[in-house]
């Protein structure tokens, strides 16, 4: 049922007011708590010296986003930079053909891994590539499927991956996440060639064209991961003239995320989010609001983290005319768990090959359930098998298919011939978003237990659900529901935006395909 009706305006500033009143009282829990307890052992293990001039000291407990904007800023800003200045030039001087450009990208990234992490990393690499490319002119999908899980769980479980970092000499600090990350979307790249391969009708991809994809330097160490068909468009396209104010975007992008990582180095110099949740002591002494809060910041960060990691990387692929998968929707946004992802690549990946490929149209239960499995193995392989991922598969998996099955039970009659002839729009709106504010905290309890740890997600659990019941447990759905509500209406209005958009004449349509 289309939400056509707008929110009326009294709700709409009730919905407001509740979950901005709600939002600043759990905010003001966490500050003090951040303040009063920076002394406390398990606090201050995490924590280094920071801004000394006022007196704040700065969660350190990320090692990724210490690793991209403190420790090793300047390496990657030169790596990236590097890249856009090196294919600029060659572009002037030796390649002026726009489709030699993905060559000069493969030449650079090739010397800057060979640079960073020696010959015998990128022999590793290419034996991969090639024997996944091999198994590709066999042109069967599940042939290259396996071969490419195979890969991959060699660099996942021991003693295989063990063994092959054995190969890589030399040590420093970041190497083990630059191996295994490098290591890790090669083996996505090469499955997503291998399987646009088996598509193509006449002839094969040639290897040059798999190591094009492969070493482009943005897109190597860290993702997100692109497939391959829509790369090689882009990268083959001799068109480069920008769309209408695109350089402007695409300053207003660079500017917003560097203004969202100086908003996240405020937080982690006043709000202690990743650093709480290890002292168990300290979190029983806070109160139900202060735990919800942290569990929801908790997300929110990770989603902030993904989005400014990938938007500064997607920034310099735009540079190069690409438009590669966009940063994670917004947490705060997702109350059903078919959109729930924080890598929209491996997400766009997984539903192509996985997801649905084999559930098709998502309508039959039983197909459902055997793609939410697969996709959900193949997740697990991906982010590496232990107890933690087992239990967020699990669960996660179990989300999605309680989804389609309330969704198909509500479909049938008598539901659906309730929902049709006795409600109101209005009414049927409300009793959603109360099904809406439950999954959002499901989504919340099931992602933060990989996030953080299970011991913070079952206290959160145990809080909010038993010892907390009724007061906690009913407030905090309200004010759910409150936001809920709230993200309905946006979706509404952007939907109309969306539909009042011009639609080019048939006539016109049918010109430009042609």
């Amino acid at each position: 049922m289309g939400i056509k009706t707008a929110l009326p305006k009294s709700e709409l500033y009730i919905y407001t007011a509740v979950l901005s009143l709600a939002l600043l009282w759990a905010g003001s829990w966490i500050i003090e708590a951040s303040s009063e307890n920076v002394n406390r052992k398990a606090v201050r293990e995490n924590v280094k010296p920071g801004w000394h001039y006022f007196g704040r000291k700065m969660d350190a407990s990320d090692f990724e986003w210490v690793m991209w904007f403190t420790t090793f800023r300047n390496h990657i800003l030169f790596a990236l930079s590097g890249h856009v200045i090196f294919a600029k030039i060659c572009s002037m001087v030796f390649f002026p053909n726009p489709q030699n450009r993905s060559l000069i990208y493969m030449l650079y990234g090739s010397l800057a891994v060979l640079i960073t992490m020696g010959w015998t990393y990128i022999s590793l690499i290419l034996s991969h590539c090639i024997i996944l490319y091999s198994v590709a002119l066999v042109k069967r999908k599940w042939l290259c499927f396996v071969a490419g899980v195979t890969s991959l769980a060699t660099f996942k479980m021991e003693p295989f991956n063990t063994w092959q970092e054995g190969f890589v000499t030399g040590s420093f600090d970041l190497q083990d996440v630059l191996f295994y990350g490098g290591c890790g979307f090669s083996i996505m790249r090469c499955m997503s060639f291998a399987l646009e391969n088996c598509e193509k009708k006449d002839g094969n991809y040639s290897f040059m064209d798999l190591i094009k994809y492969n070493f482009y330097l943005p897109f190597f160490f860290f993702g997100p991961v692109m497939t391959f068909d829509r790369f090689h468009e882009q990268a083959n396209n001799p068109n480069l003239t920008r769309k209408e104010r695109e350089m402007w975007n695409i300053t207003i992008h660079a500017l917003v995320h560097l203004g969202a990582i100086l908003v996240v180095d405020v937080f982690f110099h006043f709000l202690y989010i990743l650093t709480i949740p290890s002292d168990l002591k300290l979190l029983k002494q806070l109160s139900d609001w202060s735990l919800a809060g942290l569990a929801y910041s908790n997300l929110v960060y990770d989603w902030v983290k993904s989005a400014v990691m990938f938007g500064v990387i997607n920034t310099v692929s735009r540079l190069d005319h690409l438009y590669p998968p966009q940063p994670p929707k917004c947490i705060t946004m997702l109350y059903v768990f078919a959109e729930t992802h924080f890598d929209r690549g491996i997400n766009d990946w997984l539903c192509k090959y996985v997801y649905d490929y084999i559930g098709e149209n998502h309508d039959a239960i039983f197909k459902e359930l055997l793609a939410t499995i697969c996709t959900f193995a193949v997740t697990t392989l991906w982010l590496g098998p232990c107890e933690l991922v087992y239990i967020w598969s699990f669960f996660n998996c179990f989300g999605l298919n309680f989804e389609l099955w309330v969704a198909k039970l509500f479909s049938l009659p008598p539901f659906s011939t309730i929902e049709r002839n006795l409600m109101s729009e209005a009414m049927s709106r409300r009793i959603r978003g109360l099904f809406n504010a439950v999954n959002f905290w499901q989504i919340i309890l099931y992602n933060v237990l990989a996030l953080n740890s299970l011991d913070f997600a079952q206290l959160v659990a145990k809080r909010l659900l038993l010892k907390g019941f009724p007061l906690s447990t009913l407030s905090v759905l309200f004010v759910t529901y409150c936001g809920v509500q709230l993200i309905k209406e946006r979706e509404r209005r952007q939907a109309l935006l969306d539909d009042l958009e011009p639609v080019p004449p048939p006539e016109e349509s049918k010109q430009k395909a042609e």
